[in-house]
């Protein structure tokens, strides 16, 4: 019996190469969400030979800033991101895109980040019955309240500014 020798980056469970392949066949943009244990980064990615060129970027960080009290990877603020990343690549001509998740699983958070970014107006292709309901996006099961219209209208205002 012969050993066949294992890819790292399979083995380690980071990347999956039939779906990236057929990811790059379709020469489509494409949308990763990462959601760490305190904060959550958004990117819409151009494929190319030599490697993935980053258009647009988003990380929750930038929440802090606007005022944003207690976690910065929960449903709303995961939305936020989304919302911001989506305006930013909006901005710079990109309107539709795909979802690449890789190896990691579909979560109530990422599909909150995807709502955002098809609510900022870019073309991805998701089924509504997967999004969280607008109470939780809106954060009312949340013991810290913060008011996510107001954060998402200056979002829209420092859009249209740029």
């Amino acid at each position: 019996m012969a050993y066949s020798k294992i890819l790292r980056r399979i083995r380690n469970e980071k990347t999956n190469y039939n779906r990236r392949k057929r990811l790059l066949m379709g020469h489509k943009d494409f949308v990763t969400i990462q959601i760490s244990n305190q904060n959550t980064q958004i990117q819409i990615h151009k494929p190319k030979i030599t490697g993935d060129e980053v258009i647009s970027f988003a990380h929750s960080s930038f929440l802090t800033k606007k005022g944003w009290k207690g976690s910065c990877k929960n449903i709303p603020a995961c939305y936020l991101t989304g919302y911001f990343a989506g305006k930013k690549a909006l901005g710079k001509g990109i309107n539709s895109a795909v979802l690449y998740s890789g190896t990691r699983k579909y979560t109530q958070r990422m599909a909150a980040a995807l709502k955002g970014v098809i609510d900022a107006g870019l073309e991805i292709p998701a089924n509504e019955k997967t999004f969280p309901s607008d109470d939780r996006i809106n954060g009312e099961h949340l013991k810290v309240k913060n008011d996510v219209k107001n954060i998402k209208s200056s979002i829209e205002n420092e859009a249209i500014s740029k």
